[in-house]
C-alpha cells in the first residue's frame, strides 16, 4: 500500500463525493480515481479493497465534521442558558449543512453498514463515542439539561438535518433555525 498521506486523503475525500452523488453502488476505484483527477488504478494502490475504502471514508467524514478547537472552546463562553444551547446547535446544523456531501455520504455508509459488519462496528463505535462526548461536554460546560436532553436533541436534529439535506424544500432555512430553537425549548429545562 502506498503511504503518500496527502494523496490518500484526496482519494478518501473523492470517495466521499462519489458516495454522496452516486451512492455506495457507484463507489468504485475507477470512480474515485476520476473524482480525484488521478490516473486510473491509483486508488487500488492505496486501499486493499472496497471495504477498506468504505471504512476510511467513514473515518474521514467524522474527522471533517468534528468542530474545531475554537468552536469547542466557545461552548464554555457566555451565559449558561437555553439560548446558548440553541446557538451551539444552530452552529452544528450549519457546520453539517456546509459539508452536505459528507453527511449524505455518511447516510450511504450507514445503509451500507447494514450489510457490512466491519463498517457497522466502526460506525456504531464512532457514533456512540460522539454521543457520549456530546453528553460529557454538555454536562461539563454547565449548560442546562441532562444526558437525556442531549440524546433527544441529537435524535431530533439528526432527522431535521436529513430532511434539510435530502429534501430541502420541506423546511426553509428560517424554519430550520426556528425548529432548532423549538426543540431546545421543548427538551431543555429553563
Amino acid at each position: 500500500m502506498r503511504r503518500n498521506v496527502e494523496r490518500r486523503t484526496a482519494l478518501v475525500d473523492a470517495a466521499i463525493e462519489v458516495l454522496a452523488r452516486e451512492g455506495a453502488r457507484g463507489l468504485t476505484f475507477r470512480a474515485v480515481d476520476a473524482e480525484a483527477g488521478v490516473p486510473t488504478g491509483t486508488a487500488s494502490n492505496y486501499f486493499a479493497d472496497r471495504d477498506d475504502l468504505l471504512m476510511q471514508a467513514g473515518r474521514r467524514v467524522y474527522d471533517r465534521l468534528r468542530p474545531d478547537e475554537a468552536t469547542l472552546a466557545g461552548r464554555m463562553e457566555g451565559p449558561r442558558d437555553p439560548a446558548k444551547v440553541t446557538e451551539l446547535l444552530r452552529g452544528t446544523v450549519g457546520r453539517i449543512t456546509d459539508f452536505r456531501t459528507g453527511y449524505l455520504a455518511l447516510l450511504e455508509l450507514r445503509l451500507e453498514a447494514t450489510r457490512r459488519p466491519g463498517l457497522r462496528a466502526l460506525l456504531t463505535e464512532r457514533v456512540r463515542e460522539d454521543v457520549e462526548a456530546n453528553i460529557e461536554g454538555h454536562l461539563a460546560s454547565g449548560l442546562p439539561g441532562d444526558a437525556d436532553s442531549v440524546r433527544l436533541l441529537y435524535l431530533a436534529l439528526n432527522w431535521l438535518i436529513v430532511e434539510h439535506l435530502t429534501l430541502p424544500g420541506v423546511f426553509t432555512e428560517e424554519e430550520v433555525r426556528d425548529l432548532v430553537e423549538i426543540a431546545v425549548e421543548r427538551v431543555v429545562p429553563h
